[in-house]
């Protein structure tokens, strides 16, 4: 099938991945079609087939992206040495990232139940990579007697649930600000490991 007059593959890719995440994040994976992106998109649904092979592949490569910008994300964050100034850094990045990206976040959490299973545990061992970041920090903390946690991997998994569930309440226009809310999380965050 010929490509749709003034369509362009740096221009039609990224707008047809921007459609899968809005819809995606809004209706769920299992209840948008292919046909659905397309018309967001402005497309026919048989041009789709030029950028992916099916809708699975679509959903892969999108929660893909989003682990693989989020890890690079944090391993580009400048690192402090002493391990609550870096539980501090990880809780403020986590929220600010993922305040920015709440579809795609959406997705990431929400939609790992229709990966087929090789496409799941790729996505699982990158979410593993990025929890084992907060587990590293947690685990120094113990080390050097600045936190009391019974168990690191719980408090990482309980940690990033409660960072992450941020984005199912905030709202620009609430009444506390993006900094506000980083405060008070942070706060908690610490006096939950003993610090």
């Amino acid at each position: 099938m010929a490509r749709k007059t003034g369509s362009h593959s740096e221009i039609t890719g990224p707008r047809i991945r921007e459609a899968a995440v809005r819809l995606f994040a809004r209706h769920g994976y299992a209840a948008v079609s292919m046909r659905q992106i397309a018309a967001a998109v402005g497309v026919q649904a048989g041009a789709l087939y030029l950028y992916t092979p099916d809708k699975q592949t679509l959903l892969f490569d999108l929660m893909r992206a989003h682990m693989e910008d989020l890890l690079r994300a944090w391993q580009a964050e400048p690192m402090r040495r002493a391990p609550l100034h870096r539980l501090e850094d990880f809780c403020r990045f986590h929220i600010r990232y993922h305040l920015d990206r709440t579809d795609g976040t959406f997705i990431s959490y929400m939609e790992l139940r229709n990966l087929e299973p090789k496409n799941f545990e790729m996505i699982g061992a990158l979410r593993r990579d990025y929890e084992a970041a907060l587990e590293t920090i947690l685990r120094d903390g113990v080390a050097e007697g600045r936190f009391t946690l019974p168990d690191t991997k719980l408090s990482t998994m309980a940690l990033i649930a409660m960072l992450t569930g941020v984005n199912t309440w905030f709202r620009e226009s609430g009444r506390l600000s993006r900094e506000r809310v980083e405060q008070i999380y942070w706060d908690m965050v610490r006096r939950s490991v003993g610090a």
